[in-house]
Parts: C-alpha cells; sequence; structure tokens
C-alpha cells in the first residue's frame, strides 16, 4: 500500500466479553472459554457471551420497538458499533461508509421463520426483511444516523477481513476518509450446529481444551462455534489517536479439490501472505494470528504455507479459537483485535499446546490470515 491506514477504534463483544481490559486479562489467562451449552435438543461445545452481556443485548433490543424483530447478528453489530463510533469520536456529521458481513446473517430468525412455515404454510409479515443478510449494515447506519455508503456481504469465514479489504479500498480511492468495518455473527442455533457435525469437524472432546486449535497431535477435527461481533474504525493516514495501523493487505482465492477444502500447502494463504508483505521483509515479522479452525487439515495446511513463505525464519504463532470458537464471519476481526492488543500491551499470547520461542524484542509488525469455504483467504499486515 502506498498510504498507511489508521485503526482508530476497536470495538467487539465475544464470551471474553466487551472491555478491552476485560478482553485482554481473559487473554492473559490459559484457560479456555468454550463450555457445553445446550442448542436445540443437544448438548454441545460453544463460545457464548455471558449473561449480564446478554442483557445489555436484550435491553438495546428493547430501547426501541423497531430493533425487536432483530435478529441478534444485526443487534450484536449496533452494539459494538456504537462503542466504536464513541471510541473513535466520530459524530452524525461525519461522512463514514459501513461495511459489516456475515458469513450466515440472521440465521436464528431463518431457522424460525422456516419453521412456522413449515407447521402453517404461512410466514409473519417481516419475515424476509429481517432475514436479508443488506440488514445488518443497513441496520448499523439508521442507528448511528450515519450517511456514506452502506455494505454487507458474506464471503464465509472470512467475511470480516474482507470488509476491512473494502474499508481500505475506498479510502485509498479518495471517496471517502473514513470507514466503519467488521464482521457479526449468532450461530449458536440447533440447524447450525447440525450442519458442521454432519461436516465431521465438530469437537467431540471432553477435556479442558475442546477446541485443540493448532495442536498438531490431535487425531480428529476440534472445530467448536462461538458467536460474537468485532468492528474496527479506519481512517486514511497516520492519525494522533490510531491504536495501530494497517500496512498491507493481501488476498487470494485457489481452485478447490473439494467443497469444504484448501490445499495441503494452502496456495491462497501463500498468494495473501506474500501480497500482504511486499513491501516488508518477513523478519520484520513478529507474529502471525492464524485462521488455524481447530481442524487438522484447515491447521496442517496453514502451517505449510506458511513454511513455504517464511522458510526457517517463522514468526510467534498464535490464534484465538482455542479460546473462543470459531465465530465464522467476525472472526478475522476479532484475530485482528488480538493483534492489536499484542501491539499495545507488548505481550504476545501463547497456544497452550504449542511449544515455540517468543522473541525478546519489541512487538512491531503481526500479520493476521482467514479463510473460508471457498478458498478465499486474505492477510492483513497490522503496525505499530
Amino acid at each position: 500500500m502506498n498510504q498507511k491506514i489508521s485503526i482508530t477504534a476497536l470495538a467487539s463483544l465475544s464470551t471474553l466479553g466487551t472491555t478491552k481490559k476485560e478482553i485482554w486479562d481473559n487473554y492473559l489467562t490459559p484457560k479456555s472459554h468454550i463450555a457445553k451449552k445446550q442448542i436445540g435438543d443437544k448438548s454441545v461445545w460453544a463460545a457464548s457471551i455471558s449473561e449480564k452481556l446478554n442483557e445489555e443485548i436484550q435491553k438495546l433490543q428493547e430501547s426501541d420497538i423497531k430493533y425487536k424483530g432483530l435478529d441478534k447478528s444485526v443487534v450484536y453489530a449496533i452494539y459494538v458499533s456504537r462503542l466504536a463510533m464513541q471510541q473513535a469520536n466520530w459524530s452524525t456529521e461525519d461522512i463514514f461508509g459501513i461495511n459489516i458481513g456475515s458469513s450466515r446473517g440472521a440465521t436464528e430468525l431463518f431457522e424460525k421463520y422456516h419453521a412456522e412455515f413449515v407447521q402453517t404454510n404461512r410466514v409473519s409479515t417481516l419475515a424476509s426483511p429481517t432475514t436479508t443478510l443488506g440488514n445488518i449494515s443497513s441496520w448499523v447506519a439508521n442507528d448511528l444516523q450515519s450517511s456514506g455508503p452502506e455494505i454487507s456481504h458474506s464471503i464465509t469465514c472470512s467475511t470480516s477481513l474482507h470488509s476491512l479489504l473494502n474499508g481500505v479500498a475506498w479510502l485509498l480511492s479518495g471517496m471517502t476518509n473514513k470507514f466503519l468495518v467488521g464482521g457479526s455473527e449468532a450461530p449458536l442455533t440447533p440447524f447450525t450446529i447440525a450442519q458442521m457435525q454432519a461436516l465431521s469437524i465438530y469437537s467431540r472432546q471432553e477435556d479442558d481444551y475442546p477446541c485443540k486449535a493448532f495442536d498438531l497431535s490431535k487425531k480428529e477435527n476440534t472445530m467448536v462455534i462461538g458467536e460474537g461481533a468485532s468492528v474496527i474504525a479506519l481512517e486514511i493516514g497516520e492519525k494522533d489517536n490510531a491504536l495501530a495501523f494497517v500496512e498491507g493487505v493481501g488476498y487470494a482465492t485457489e481452485v478447490l479439490q473439494h467443497n469444504i477444502s484448501i490445499s495441503t500447502d494452502a496456495e491462497c494463504f501463500q498468494k495473501s501472505m506474500k501480497m500482504a508483505l511486499k513491501n516488508t521483509p518477513i523478519e520484520e515479522v513478529d507474529a502471525i494470528v492464524m485462521h488455524a479452525p481447530g481442524t487438522i487439515k484447515g491447521d496442517t495446511s496453514e502451517l505449510n504455507a506458511i513454511r513455504k513463505v517464511f522458510g526457517n525464519q517463522l514468526p510467534f504463532l498464535t490464534t484465538n479459537k482455542w479460546k473462543i470458537g470459531h465465530t465464522f464471519g467476525a472472526s478475522g476481526l476479532l484475530s485482528v483485535e488480538l493483534a492489536v492488543l499484542m501491539l499495545q500491551n507488548q505481550e504476545l499470547i501463547a497456544i497452550p499446546f504449542y511449544e515455540q520461542e517468543k522473541r525478546n524484542r519489541p512487538i512491531k509488525k503481526i500479520l493476521v490470515n482467514a479463510v473460508g469455504f471457498g478458498g478465499n483467504a486474505v492477510s492483513i499486515l497490522i503496525s505499530k
């Protein structure tokens, strides 16, 4: 990129909480935040938000009669977007774009309305508008009273990093100076769980770490779903209030050999990482926040790609899915959040079952990876 992009705000909600202190304190502990949860008629591993945070979400939903019929994925996005706008000190006078995507969108509402249709052959009046994917950014724009472009999309599990890519493109084009980007996911529903179990990738572990993301010795897939939302405020140039900077972006799609898997050496990741690092020597990268979903092939193929790009000079490798689960479309931005927090606190968060040495030097640059069904990889270089 010929110009840095400032991250002037970062807000999220997940099983780790919603305040920066709470989230960082939870990262500092080696404890997984995944627990058994009753979803439909099944008790499964899941990473859900706390009861206290859920009460805040309900309070927000009940604050406006128009919000009562919205899916959680939309309400989560409104909640974190309000926080980000306050942090960035933006007002309704500012013109900024919004691009908040989701892998699945209003899955809870869709399941509810479909069940209603099967039983009665009729659906509620608002069934269509409340389950469309564009619902997320448009409702956030309505809530924030913004006047810029509104975009929602789904590019499976790399959705929120694609939102970041899109925001960067708008900023570099000169069409706007500010963009709010992110992802929101509320996937803890019976149908979603059943879909992941049908793929034979859902965790059946019975120990303290149900999701063994980047445990290279695991013998079976251990993916676990989590719910969450994350947005960041982007501004063109180097701002004094920047939390961190977007220094490089990369993307790639590879020809798939199978509907849900990428190649053994994750060619898409090799290409996206090289693109993001175009103007950066590999030895300057201090860490990589990997996608690492907790599946055997997903974890090993990404490691193979990293080895292809970095050779013997591997940066510190980490991921958050062993702790917060896979939040689908929101996962990429939650990984960016981890990267920013590590840069701010100058401490790297280790994976409990992957041994490596920490470099004794300041943490200045971190690469963040995400990929989804369809082989669509994104890599973002974040700097201090």
